[in-house]
C-alpha cells in the first residue's frame, strides 16, 4: 500500500474522535495535517458546533458537508464495530486507523466494500517519514 499516494490524494480529512486538547494525538495530529494544507473536518458528537481547524465539529461522518477523501480514526479498536455502518456509508475511499488502533474484522469489512484501510499507523509520522512537504500555513 502506497501511503504517500494516499496522503497526497487526500486533501480533505475527516477526523473521527477529534479532541480540543492540544496535548492529545486527536488534536495535534490533525493540527499538523492542517498546517500542511489539509482541510480538517472534525467528527465528535460531544463537541458538535465547536470550531476546530476552521470548521464546526459535527456528530457523524454523514454530517460533513463536503466530500471526504480520508477518514482518520482516533477511537479504540474495540469501539470500531460501532462505527462500521458509518464508515461504510461514507464515500471516502480510505479509512485510516491511527497508531495503536486495529480491528481486523472492521478492516476486512471495509476492504470487502472496496475501501483502502490503514491500521496502526500515524498520519503525522507517515507524512514526515515520506517527506511530503513543509507547512503551508
Amino acid at each position: 500500500m502506497d501511503l504517500g499516494a494516499i496522503l497526497e490524494r487526500s486533501p480533505t480529512v475527516a477526523v473521527v474522535g477529534i479532541h480540543p486538547d492540544s496535548a492529545r494525538p486527536a488534536n495535534y495530529v490533525p493540527a499538523y495535517l492542517h498546517d500542511h494544507g489539509y482541510r480538517i473536518r472534525g467528527v465528535n458528537p460531544a463537541l458538535v458546533g465547536r470550531v476546530l481547524f476552521g470548521h464546526p465539529v459535527v456528530a457523524t461522518l454523514a454530517d460533513v458537508d463536503e466530500p471526504i477523501d480520508l477518514v482518520d480514526v482516533f477511537r479504540r479498536g474495540e469501539a470500531l464495530p460501532d462505527h462500521l455502518a458509518e464508515f461504510l456509508a461514507c464515500p471516502a475511499p480510505v479509512v485510516w486507523f491511527q497508531l495503536g488502533i486495529t480491528n481486523d474484522a472492521v478492516a476486512a469489512a471495509l476492504t470487502a466494500a472496496g475501501k483502502q484501510v490503514v491500521q496502526d499507523r500515524c498520519t503525522l509520522a507517515e507524512h514526515r517519514r515520506l517527506g511530503l512537504g513543509a507547512p503551508r500555513r
